[in-house]
């Protein structure tokens, strides 16, 4: 069956976010923060789970590629910072040991006693947030495409690709509906690669989570946002109902109009596609 292969040392898979960092992306979101700082604050959590994740007790294991896109003003572009700039994909033992930066930040905890705790952490830093100019959507799906061939045809074993695409915008460098066609089809032996999308917004309307169809969306950019997009795996789709997602059998990789809750949500069920196995 596809989407099947185990993951390991020696067949790992990779996980690519391509984020939209056109002007738009300044709008101030529920939470105060622009949508590009809480994208950028989601995607550098991430990261730091799978890193957490990947250590065992003889060190970081290379389970998973890590690559960033970043599109916007400045272009498209490897969207990791520091050492790691020069390029789009890094083994996440690379991601481990080179991090921007590590801020020290503030968070909130229950004291168990009907209380909040203020806490001072280590959060490292690999991703920045910017906003400026278009939305050259095309080109950086182009540019995913140009990566994934040559990881898929070096890992022809390996669980393929995962495309985790955020953009709140229409393409400002044409219709990306064929790019994207042809991202899905790049395959390894164990299925095409996957292509989830997340619209961000800092509106208020309703929101289409994981749908099956296109019915529930109201205009032509929603509609393309979903034919875009890949159908969950049923593993994939049982992590999201465990997040309280319903799901109907066709369901794709997409949501609409997402709120904060939902845009991690959606990067924490997006990064977990198998079960690692210690080799």
């Amino acid at each position: 069956m596809p989407y099947s292969a185990e993951i390991s040392r020696e067949n790992p898979t990779v996980i690519l976010f391509v984020i939209d960092q056109s002007g738009s992306m300044d709008e101030r979101m529920s939470t105060g923060k622009s949508k590009a700082d809480f994208v950028a604050d989601v995607l550098n959590k991430t990261i730091y789970t799978l890193v957490t994740n990947c250590t065992k007790s003889d060190g970081v294991r290379n389970y998973f590629d890590i690559g960033v896109i970043a599109y916007g003003g400045q272009g498209v572009r490897p969207g990791l910072g520091g050492a790691l700039s020069g390029s789009i994909v890094n083994p996440i033992t690379a991601l481990a040991t080179s991090p921007m930066r590590v801020e020290d930040r503030t968070r909130l905890e229950d004291d168990g006693a009907g209380g909040v705790l203020e806490r001072r952490i280590k959060f490292p830093v690999w991703f920045q947030p910017i906003s400026t100019g278009g939305t050259p959507m095309c080109a950086a799906l182009t540019r995913a495409a140009e990566e994934l061939v040559g990881w898929c045809d070096s890992h022809s074993n390996c669980y393929p690709p995962t495309i985790l695409h955020v953009t709140d915008g229409a393409s400002t460098d044409g219709d990306p509906e064929h790019v994207a066609s042809v991202l899905r089809q790049i395959s390894t032996g164990d299925g095409e690669c996957l292509l989830f999308n997340i619209h961000v917004s800092t509106h208020q309307g309703e929101t289409v989570q994981f749908p099956d169809s296109d019915s529930a969306l109201s205009d032509s950019y929603g509609k393309l946002l979903f034919r875009l997009s890949s159908v969950l795996p049923q593993h994939v789709s049982r992590l999201a109902i465990d997040k309280g997602y319903h799901l109907d059998p066709d369901a794709r990789g997409f949501m609409f109009n997402a709120d904060p809750k939902d845009i991690a949500n959606f990067f924490d069920i997006g990064t977990r596609p198998r079960l690692t196995v210690d080799r």
